[in-house]
């Protein structure tokens, strides 16, 4: 059925998403100032817009141990946690083939202010009234479609990296950008934990202020990131960005067309081995990720007898934040790394960082000092987020650039609905429950073994597709 044939509704809404038309190309004499100009505003405005998911995507895990001293026990939560990685890796994946062919100042917003609206309804309900059964069942479904809606951020962001920056200048680029959602998820913390305070100070609620505190900071968020996006340089009147950086060798004007969804699933993404290598691999990076992440707040809290470290909750919470923003400095360093010292290659430096990750997991596991507990969180956030941003480059890299936002998503789907949403959230969830910290803890050392399998898979294959 034809647009034109679909209900009225649809076609209203498709006009809302459709990508941004072209316009005639500037005068020659203005291309250059405005395309840098205009290549530093929409950098930016991905960069500040995907922070802006990160303050409300994990505001849950700021809150269970609130949650688990009303009884709610850590399996019940490791469900209703799950939630969010169930619904955000299918979304990926979903809305990442949805936003290939929408306008993408358009779609990040969109999903901001719905995701932040939903952590705010979050915040409101009295969870310490609403008896355990039916409120784990609420929590899973506001979380499964908050989840949802986080979708709708990565793969368009990922449209305007292809768009705006070329192969050769993305590495670095996009680790820079990835290190958004470390200030994001960074900032969310200590907002979330002021939120506590505020909430219990004012209204005697405990709880509320995680979710809604960080929520209204998301909104005004949105806002800026559609001022400063931009869909594609032709809707700006700008050319292609390979033929303003002369990078023709291997363009076409065929790269310019929307694909159908057959073409960018059946063509270019399901038919893709390497991208089917790197997914696995990054199954087992966010398995590493989300289950030392998610479940910070609820070990670092535990006390020393039942296997925890028995820190205060303000304690855990810069603990989250140190987590973050060591991420930063990481992230930029492994970019670096695979484009000048690999020569552009992913493999190496993702191994390299995992290995150091197990190191690190051992060593946060095992340290009865405060400071040792906080260093080693601090360590394991400085190199996981490496292999996170080198998974992503890749599917950008191997891929045509109306289908990055599909090949990120499919990536996607394995990192949060197999790593993050039923191993780190359920299985972790089941395992720190029947079986302590210790289970969970051998869990984790096993997943970077296996991360390290499946990037080293890609090895040969890798030198191919750079040659």
């Amino acid at each position: 059925m034809s647009v034109e044939n679909k209900p009225k509704y649809y076609v209203i809404m498709w006009k809302f998403l459709q990508p941004a038309a072209h316009k005639p190309e500037l005068p020659a004499e203005k291309v250059d100032k405005e395309y840098s100009r205009l290549r530093r505003q929409v950098f930016w405005g991905i960069f500040i817009g995907y922070a802006g998911y990160y303050l409300v995507r994990k505001n849950f895990s700021i809150a269970m141990p609130a949650l688990e001293s009303m009884g709610y026990d850590k399996a019940d939560l490791g469900w209703a946690l799950s939630a969010v990685s169930i619904a955000y890796g299918i979304s990926k994946f979903v809305m990442g083939t949805v936003s290939d062919r929408s306008n993408a100042r358009v779609f990040i917003p969109l999903g901001l202010i719905a995701s932040a609206l939903i952590m705010i309804f979050m915040g409101v309900l009295p969870w310490g009234s609403i008896s355990i059964p039916v409120a784990i069942m609420a929590m899973f479904c506001l979380l499964f479609v908050n989840g949802w809606m986080q979708g709708m951020g990565w793969p368009p962001c990922g449209r305007v990296m292809t768009h705006w920056f070329c192969t050769k200048e993305r590495g670095v680029k996009m680790s820079v950008w990835n290190v958004a959602h470390n200030i994001g998820g960074a900032a969310m913390a200590p907002l979330a934990a002021f939120g506590i305070t505020l909430g219990y100070t004012l209204f005697g609620d405990p709880l509320g202020g995680a979710f809604y505190v960080p929520a209204l900071v998301a909104l005004a968020i949105a806002v800026i990131a559609y001022l400063m996006v931009r869909d594609t340089p032709q809707s700006c009147g700008l050319p292609p960005i390979e033929i303003w950086k002369h990078e023709t060798k291997q363009y076409s004007a065929s790269n310019e067309k929307e694909m159908t969804v057959r073409q960018i699933l059946f063509e270019n993404v399901l038919n893709n081995k390497l991208l089917w290598l790197i997914a696995f691999a990054n199954a087992f990076i966010y398995f590493v990720r989300y289950g030392v992440l998610d479940w910070a707040p609820s070990y670092l809290t535990t006390s020393v007898a039942d296997g925890g470290k028995g820190m205060a909750l303000d304690g855990s919470s810069w603990s989250y934040f140190i987590f973050e923003i060591a991420g930063i400095f990481g992230t930029i360093l492994c970019g670096w790394l695979s484009d000048k010292v690999f020569k552009g290659r992913r493999a190496p430096a993702t191994i390299i960082y995992m290995a150091l990750v197990m190191v690190a997991v051992y060593v946060y596991w095992q340290s009865r000092s405060e400071l040792v507990t906080n260093v080693a969180m601090g360590t394991i956030g400085f190199l996981i987020y490496g292999p996170v941003m080198l998974i992503g480059v890749s599917a950008l890299d191997l891929v045509p650039k109306k289908a990055a936002g599909t090949a990120a998503g499919f990536t996607g789907l394995f990192g949060y609905l197999i790593g993050s949403a039923f191993l780190a959230n359920i299985g972790m969830g089941y395992i720190f429950q029947h079986f302590g910290w210790d289970g969970g803890f051998i869990a984790l050392i096993g997943a970077c073994v296996l991360s390290i399998g499946f990037s080293a898979s890609t090895w040969n294959r890798e030198k191919q597709y750079i040659a």
